[in-house]
């Protein structure tokens, strides 16, 4: 009766992700029970030299799903924006993606004003992944695995001087850091508002250390994403 009661309330959630009105954003169409989740506004970097720096962020669904589907909302049109996928057939839910997804977003104009972007999920209740014929490989090779696993910390900032660091478990290795500061509101930050918030990123050993320094941010709420991809997966 209690699961039956759970499931009533996601397809009520389902239900009423389908009567969003026009211009909603769209991760949980076509999935008939889901759960939304909305990020912040997160900071893209306004480079300008080649590569252009890019900004990631990772947005989770709650436990026992898995993304079904995905969107944002751009505060200007030059940006691009992807995600991270999985490799493995069929591409579904649960194969392509898992509980988690990490945005990736790029600044591709020359004048930039403040770009942000807030990410959007789909989360639906994870039931396994697909399932299909075992392809032929020569015993030197093997399939595609998750060697990496990402370790995020995400805080709440205030007024003031701020460290945040994310370290790989023991026996892993740091491969690669990211960070991202973001805020969430109903509109995108304006430029004085993300200029409030400065930070450095510095990798030590197994660890990413960032110091932010944050002038006073007048009632709004802004989050650093400190994330690290760690080898010694499977």
């Amino acid at each position: 009766m209690r699961l039956l009661g759970v499931l009533g309330l996601l397809v009520l959630a389902g239900l009423a992700a389908g009567a969003a009105p026009a211009g909603a954003t769209n991760e949980c169409k076509g999935l008939q029970v889901c759960v939304r989740v909305a990020g912040p506004w997160v900071v893209v970097p306004p480079s300008h030299g080649t590569p252009r720096t890019a900004v990631q962020y990772q947005l989770s669904c709650p436990k026992g799903f898995v993304v079904g589907g995905l969107d944002a909302e751009l505060s200007d049109r030059a940006i691009d924006i992807d995600f991270s996928a999985l490799v493995g057939s069929p591409v579904n839910p649960g194969v392509t993606t898992g509980r988690a997804a990490l945005f990736r977003a790029v600044y591709t104009a020359a004048a930039p004003r403040g770009p942000t972007f807030r990410p959007h999920v789909g989360c639906i209740p994870s039931a396994g992944g697909g399932s299909g014929p075992v392809p032929y490989r020569v015993l030197a090779a093997y399939p595609p695995g998750q060697p990496t696993v990402r370790r995020v910390r995400t805080v709440r900032v205030q007024q003031g001087d701020r460290r945040v660091v994310t370290v790989c478990a023991p026996g892993e290795r740091l491969l690669s850091g990211w960070h991202a500061v973001g805020f969430y509101a109903a509109a995108p930050p304006s430029a004085d508002l993300i200029s409030r918030v400065s930070t450095a990123q510095h990798v030590r050993g197994n660890r990413v250390d960032v110091r932010a320094r944050v002038a006073a941010l007048l009632g709004a709420r802004a989050v650093i994403q400190v994330g690290a991809v760690c080898g010694g997966g499977s």
